[in-house]
């Protein structure tokens, strides 16, 4: 518990004084929460870590599966609303904002929630799917959805989440030209209207030799 509360002191500027911190970061309260259901878990003692984990969920908006293993230095900020799967490995230094939901995709077997490696930051609302990967130095941005392993060093933003930054350097992106976006309804009347121009071309071609047959 030393190094998460070290870690506000080193992330949170707000943070003021030990007593604050212990006293109101649910986050910290969480995490306190989750050591004691996790050492029970651990020891396969029925029921019991998941009623402590209920009760640090209505205590705090936010919920850690027993079974999620936590490393060092792991920093809540707010978190209302933070969700952490059953199989959820998160290593050193993790950084994690409120709405951060870390869960599984419903077709997966054992390990089915994401590993997050060390100096990972998920911000606000972010969602990692899957038992993939996070990779070390890794930046998840607001309001992504990850479905796909992400290598370290990258930033990662958008629904799907893409890379758009690599080792420090731009990942070139496709961008979409909003002044030139497809009418699928244009398209159609076009297509239909070269479909009946050439009906009329038929028909045309019918009535001469129509006409020239009759002669």
């Amino acid at each position: 518990m030393f190094s998460a509360i070290k870690a506000v002191f080193e992330r949170d500027p707000a943070a003021k004084n030990i007593f604050e911190v212990l006293l109101t970061y649910p986050g910290i309260h969480a995490l306190f929460f989750h050591r004691i259901a996790h050492f029970l878990f651990v020891l396969k003692i029925p029921l019991l870590p998941r009623i402590i984990s209920h009760i640090s969920r209505f205590l705090t908006g936010i919920e850690i599966h027993p079974g999620a293993v936590i490393g060092k230095g792991f920093f809540i900020d707010h978190g209302m609303g933070v969700v952490i799967g059953e199989t959820t490995e998160i290593h050193d230094n993790v950084t994690m904002f409120q709405g951060v939901v870390l869960g599984g995709t419903g077709s997966e077997q054992g390990k089915r929630h994401p590993t997050i490696r060390n100096n990972v930051m998920l911000s606000a609302g972010s969602i990692v799917l899957g038992g993939i990967e996070i990779g070390e130095n890794s930046k998840i941005g607001a309001g992504s959805v990850v479905v796909k392993p992400v290598p370290p060093n990258c930033t990662v933003v958008g629904v799907p989440g893409r890379i758009i930054k690599q080792e420090g350097r731009r990942i070139k992106q496709k961008l979409l030209d909003h002044s030139n976006l497809p009418d699928p309804l244009a398209e159609k009347l076009e297509r239909l209207a070269r479909e009946i121009d050439l009906i009329e071309k038929h028909m045309e071609c019918w009535k001469k030799e129509n006409l020239k047959n009759n002669q």
